[in-house]
């Protein structure tokens, strides 16, 4: 049976109150993933957790091991990742203390090796126009729907490096090119789960303005902690009944993403390449 990954900050694994938890750490070709994973059970559905900056939050965004993130979840038995992240606002009516369940990235990073599997004698290119599963992305939208009547069902997040807050002047050229929320972490775990055929989505909770706004104090970690304190019950509940209507045995094209996706043929991969990648060529090696 497969199991639901849940990434996000330790706090909200503590208010979810999972049954049985147990701490496993997990060894991965890429190194190590941000914390050991913490697995119980939610209800009668089995949750994988994941903290992305560790239990303690001590990793900055560009010291996160995206790699070994997702392989220990993919390792552990995960089918459908569910990506809770704090973000700033580029619009005005999207307020902190909203929500959006985001479509769409657009990537301002500077990262290219540590954001794909692939490479060392394998050349995959997955398709990535829409960068979210639609199914998971509706189940979250049906469950949003139960608890709050203002949240933004579409919305494009701009990945930027960090870990420094944006300037004035960039915050407002992503706000002049439409784009919704702006965060440090999302898109490379978008990319690295589509690679290993999990399906993925992100719910954005805003925090702040950005530093955009006219008259508003630019954000900063204060402003963003005292946000999120005021919406632990909403992100406690929201999650819960997510779980509640998620099947983690669904099948979905997410799962069989690879098939078309791979353009080395097997027979000229080094074996080396092939043993780190075994967790996701498995079914294409036969």
């Amino acid at each position: 049976m497969g199991k639901i990954g849940i990434i996000g900050g330790t706090g909200l694994y503590k208010m979810l109150n999972i049954k049985n938890s147990q701490e496993i750490e997990i060894k991965t070709p890429f190194g190590k993933p941000s914390d050991v994973v913490f697995v119980g059970n939610c209800g009668d559905k089995e949750i994988v957790f994941l903290p992305r900056h560790g239990k303690d939050h001590t990793i900055l965004p560009t010291e996160i091991n995206y790699r070994a993130n997702i392989c220990a979840l993919k390792l552990s038995g995960v089918t459908k990742i569910i990506s809770i992240s704090a973000v700033g606002s580029l619009k005005e009516e999207i307020s902190p203390g909203q929500m959006v369940v985001v479509d769409q990235f657009f990537d301002r990073t500077n990262r290219r090796k540590d954001n794909t599997f692939f490479g060392d004698g394998l050349v995959a290119h997955v398709q990535f126009g829409d960068p979210v599963c639609h199914g998971l992305r509706n189940k979250i939208i049906m469950a949003g729907e139960k608890h709050t009547d203002v949240f933004y069902r579409t919305g494009t997040y701009v990945n930027m490096e960090g870990p420094a807050f944006s300037t004035k002047a960039e915050s407002l050229f992503y706000k002049s090119l439409g784009f919704d929320v702006i965060g440090m972490t999302n898109l490379v775990e978008a990319k690295l789960s589509r690679e290993a055929e999990m399906c993925y989505a992100t719910i954005a909770l805003v925090t702040d303005y950005d530093c955009w706004r006219v008259g508003e104090e630019s954000v900063n970690v204060e402003m963003i902690i005292e946000t999120i304190n005021k919406n632990v019950d909403f992100s406690r509940n929201l999650v819960k009944s997510i779980i509640e209507i998620l099947d983690p045995d669904e099948k979905c094209a997410c799962n069989t993403n690879l098939q078309y996706a791979l353009v080395t043929a097997m027979d000229k991969v080094p074996q080396e390449t092939k043993n780190k990648l075994s967790f996701l060529l498995a079914p294409y090696l036969k």
